[in-house]
């Protein structure tokens, strides 16, 4: 079982001890239960974290989680309630209930050293209440779309999904549809997935929506800040995700995946409504003609846009999805508007200080890859120098002192692992390693970002570690004090494998390539705080 860090007990510790019992409670999710609006799955697998201070009758966290996450995540979803709680100081209870046995006993070892009395109870009578009132206030979503309709639109989205546009296209390289119809003139059409992150496409209503939100994006925003902005956009969305939950729980890469294996998903987003997910049907027939112009458009441009993104205009004339009378077809304008992507890539720098936007790849890694952070002895270092398989920095020594080469390890199947060798060495291997702070804006967790420079300049993601992650912490202690003895140098190591070999267990056969690097802080990188964007900007933004 993990336990709190020495630093998170002292942390923890000095919160002030109130004389309140709190509730805490998981239960899945309604069926009609809004789940997007809260980042839940649609396919009815979340449960719904709620810890209640019944002396003040106030929720104090609230959270969405799939249903299959382990107990941690009722420990997570305390700390929030009592260092972060929504609608109230921070603070530890004297006393917590809970109606789960097994929890009960969870959290007694967990929270032993916080004076902290666990009992449990088989009913917890505001916790009922307020799911009552989630029952009683929601109705099922009903789709607003005939199912021809929907069909339909699925079709035209999966012809995007093959254009692949975010493979040429960066989310500052805007496209113009002039379609005058259904209430719509002009919009502003922006691609996402370039950084194999969110694949969609937006489709703004006004020129100063899109701006306005960009403005706020590179702003450096509070996650607070941040959800207001995304719940200020105007605009019509296609998002897609993998058809199997089990895929995206495997961070998969998305863009690899065939059409079949692709769900995508509809909606729309105002000030004044938020985030609704289910389209009215003018809405949708208004999507099904401009996704069929946007794929004529990329059948037909693709080529040229791959190397440069000129003038084009192409206009088309597109079948009406519900034909009447004698109008058959709708003509449809679209056109790339270089002037304006300019303008917001200058835009970005501007509002960052003269700094572009920190652009992190994330597709360098292998699908299913296994990392991991540790060391090798100076032999294996030695052997692998000289069966040429050590890659090391000109004119950079290693200084051969503790216990090992600090190393971070990346083991797939042999023929990825050559592939992913020979991708490092045409990007002019790699050359820095720094690890940097990351926040997601919705959940507020923070994470620790293993990032790798290569030669060429561009920033990989490697890997994703919470911080209060007890495990990581004392990784990241070990591999701290070993580069500092080796003089800040560290390793890359590619090895062979189908399946995780334990790092005691690895062996000098399964290891195809050391790459040296040097051991970065964030600010020799140029780095602050990384927030990963949500719908509507396919970046990682610096927030210092």
């Amino acid at each position: 079982m993990s336990v709190f860090t020495t630093a998170t007990l002292r942390r923890l510790q000095k919160l002030p001890q109130i004389p309140a019992v709190w509730e805490g409670d998981r239960r899945p999710l309604q069926e009609g239960f809004p789940a997007p609006l809260l980042g839940a799955s649609p396919r009815g697998e979340s449960e719904c974290i709620l810890w209640v201070d019944g002396s003040q009758g106030v929720v104090r966290s609230m959270d969405v989680v799939p249903m299959d996450a382990g107990m941690e995540v009722m420990v997570r979803s305390l700390l929030q309630a009592m260092e972060h709680p929504h609608s109230a100081k921070p603070a530890r209870p004297q006393k917590i209930v809970v109606r789960n046995r097994e929890v009960q006993f969870f959290l007694r070892g967990i929270l032993q050293d916080l004076d902290i009395k666990i009992d449990c109870q088989a009913d917890l009578p505001l916790i009922d209440e307020i799911f009552e009132s989630f029952g009683a206030s929601l109705e099922p979503l009903e789709p607003n779309l005939p199912p021809e309709l929907q069909t339909l639109l699925e079709i035209k989205a999966r012809q995007i999904w093959q254009d692949a546009p975010w493979d040429y296209l960066e989310d500052h390289q805007v496209l113009e549809i002039q379609l005058k119809q259904w209430d719509l003139d002009t919009l502003y059409v922006s691609v996402m997935g370039m950084l194999g992150m969110e694949h969609g496409v937006l489709f703004y209503r006004s020129l100063d929506s899109m701006k306005q939100f960009r403005h706020w994006v590179a702003s450096q925003p509070s996650p607070d800040v941040m959800e207001e902005a995304f719940l200020s956009q105007d605009c019509l969305f296609l998002n897609y995700s993998a058809a199997d939950p089990e895929l995206e729980a495997e961070d998969i890469v998305l863009s690899g995946l065939p059409p079949e294996e692709i769900e995508p998903t509809f909606g729309t987003i105002h000030p004044l409504e938020g985030l609704r997910p289910l389209l009215q049907a003018e809405e949708g027939l208004a999507l099904v003609v401009m996704l069929e112009a946007l794929h004529r458009f990329f059948q037909q441009t693709g080529r040229v846009l791959a190397n440069d993104f000129v003038p084009e205009t192409r206009r088309f004339r597109i079948p009406h999805p519900q034909p009447a009378g004698d109008r058959q077809t709708i003509s449809v304008q679209v056109r790339t508007l270089p002037d304006l992507a300019t303008e917001l890539l200058a835009m970005g720098e501007a509002e960052e200080g003269g700094l572009p936007t920190v652009l992190l790849r994330e597709d360098l890694l292998p699908d299913k890859a296994h990392l991991a952070i540790g060391m090798i002895p100076w032999s294996v270092v030695e052997a692998l120098r000289l069966m040429g398989l050590l890659y090391p920095i000109p004119e950079q020594e290693i200084v051969t002192e503790g216990d090992g080469f600090p190393v971070v390890i990346v083991q797939t199947t042999r023929p990825k692992a050559k592939v992913l060798i020979e991708h490092l060495r045409e990007a002019g291997s790699p050359q820095a390693l720094c690890f940097n702070d990351g926040v997601d804006p919705w959940s507020g967790e923070r994470y620790d970002l293993e990032i790798i420079q290569t030669g060429n300049g561009e920033l990989h993601l490697f890997g994703e570690f919470l911080q209060e992650d007890p495990t990581h912490v004392m990784a990241r202690r070990r591999w701290d004090r070993r580069c500092q003895l080796t003089g800040k140098n560290c390793g890359l190591l590619i090895a062979m494998g189908s399946t995780s070999v334990k790092q005691d267990g690895l062996q000098l056969r399964h290891m195809l390539a050391l790459f040296q690097l040097r051991s970065l802080t964030p600010t020799d990188l140029g780095l602050g705080t990384i927030v990963r964007m949500p719908l509507g900007s396919d970046i990682m933004g610096e927030a210092d």
